[in-house]
């Protein structure tokens, strides 16, 4: 049961991450979520194995960065604690897992981090808590379209990305300062933005948790 406090921290934490957000997902989007249940959970689940995957590969690239390596394992371990719950829906609604290709979301992302440190490292950082922005907004919009028992989970889940987008902008400031990355790191930050934001209004042919417009 979500309380009242509960939903005063979410919405606080929404409004933190559509400000930084430069575009809504379209409602068109939604509308299919709510038809395919299978294919939102699966690849929810397949989201969630990647994020805490990604945690643990920074956290061997990145030794040197003590604060980077409390938080991607902290971090890894929520991901893979969403993973099971996730899952755990799955079974409740009699959905098998399937293997199923990615959005081409993530990739489109990837396609703007720097080859050459220290760059790569903010970018990776840069990139973690857009997807993560992204990821908080859709949950909250998923709560009013989805049937009670998964809307309850995403609702719970909404506050968690939220942080950990927080944390990856932080980190991201911090190695950039540290490193001396880029000379203006909000543009830097606009350029990922802007990449987010055609990628979740353009049409994409497949239906996945990240994917842009459904269309044929």
């Amino acid at each position: 049961m979500t309380t009242a406090a509960q939903l005063t921290r979410n919405h606080d934490a929404l409004e933190v991450v559509t400000d930084f957000l430069t575009v809504s997902t379209p409602d068109a989007w939604f509308q299919v979520a709510a038809e395919q249940l299978p294919i939102l959970l699966m690849d929810h689940a397949n989201c969630e194995k990647k994020a805490a995957s990604t945690a643990l590969s920074m956290m061997y690239r990145y030794v040197e960065h003590p604060q980077l390596l409390q938080k991607m394992s902290s971090l890894a371990r929520e991901e893979l604690r969403h993973f099971e719950q996730v899952l755990d829906l799955m079974t409740d609604h009699g959905i098998v897992y399937k293997q199923i290709n990615s959005a081409r979301y993530a990739q489109g992302l990837h396609q703007l981090v720097s080859k050459a440190e220290p760059k790569r490292l903010v970018d990776l950082l840069i990139c973690g808590a857009v997807v993560e922005a992204r990821s908080c907004e859709r949950f909250a919009g998923l709560t009013k379209v989805l049937p009670e028992k998964v809307a309850s989970l995403y609702q719970s889940l909404l506050n968690s990305e939220a942080r950990h987008f927080q944390e990856y902008l932080r980190l991201a400031e911090s190695a950039n300062q540290q490193a001396g990355g880029y000379a203006e790191l909000s543009e830097r930050i606009d350029e990922f933005l802007a990449a987010d934001a055609h990628l979740v209004t353009s049409v994409d042919a497949q239906f996945r948790f990240h994917s842009g417009v459904p269309g044929a």
